[in-house]
């Protein structure tokens, strides 16, 4: 059973404004956020509302204007640039909408390449997860010869390879028909039920974010409730 009771991510009056010359953009205002540990957790709202630009200031790929975020215990804050890519790399899994698979190398060589700049050996673990995603069959194939459902499976596979405390997927079923966005979601709901990963899910549909145990409600760059 996943040890829901301790706070693995958690945001203090977050917010981040874009600026290019003397030109501002609001994006994110005093978001207070608190993810336990083992959490499904959906933010869920319109496009534009500040979704992915939140998944990327949780996952260190962005800094906040102002306000606090700690990750499983570390204080963005306090940390250079080779201390958030080390903790991002080591702790966080991303999915993207558009898969970012290397055309040009088969199914188990992207996700031993990720690995490799993850700095672990590819080992018996790439196996396991494609099977995990039920890609063993398809592990020499090139992401061309692929659907775009088997496409974002591999992409799964290579964000959960090094068992990250923390999996970000920003719109993962965004480029897919109603079975195959079904299929995903059932995956990471057995993704989180057997590998006790903490889940943090972004889309604009109702029917993706029912798959998680709690949703978020972004709107104009604030959390509506959740």
């Amino acid at each position: 059973m996943n040890d829901m009771s301790e706070t693995l991510i958690q945001t203090e009056n977050l917010c981040k404004t874009f600026r290019s010359g003397k030109l501002e953009t609001p994006v994110l205002f005093d978001i207070n956020l608190h993810i336990r540990r083992g959490e499904f957790v959906a933010v869920m709202g319109p496009s534009g509302c500040g979704k992915s630009t939140l998944m990327h200031i949780l996952g260190l790929m962005l800094s906040a204007s102002s306000g606090r975020i700690l990750l499983d215990g570390a204080d963005a804050a306090t940390l250079n640039e080779t201390d958030r890519a080390k903790l991002r790399r080591e702790k966080i899994g991303f999915v993207f909408q558009r898969f970012n698979l290397l055309p040009t190398v088969s199914a188990y060589q992207n996700i031993a390449l990720a690995e490799r700049i993850r700095r672990h050996r590819p080992d018996s673990r790439i196996q396991d997860v494609l099977d995990a995603v039920q890609m063993a069959d398809r592990a020499h194939y090139k992401p061309g010869q692929l659907s775009i459902g088997q496409q974002q499976r591999i992409a799964i596979a290579r964000a959960i390879v090094h068992k990250p405390a923390i999996v970000m997927a920003d719109e993962p079923t965004g480029n897919l028909d109603s079975a195959n966005a079904q299929n995903i979601l059932d995956l990471f709901r057995k993704i989180h039920e057997t590998g006790g990963m903490t889940i943090i899910l972004i889309t604009h549909s109702q029917m993706a974010a029912q798959a998680a145990d709690r949703i978020i409600h972004l709107n104009d760059g604030r959390i509506e409730h959740g």
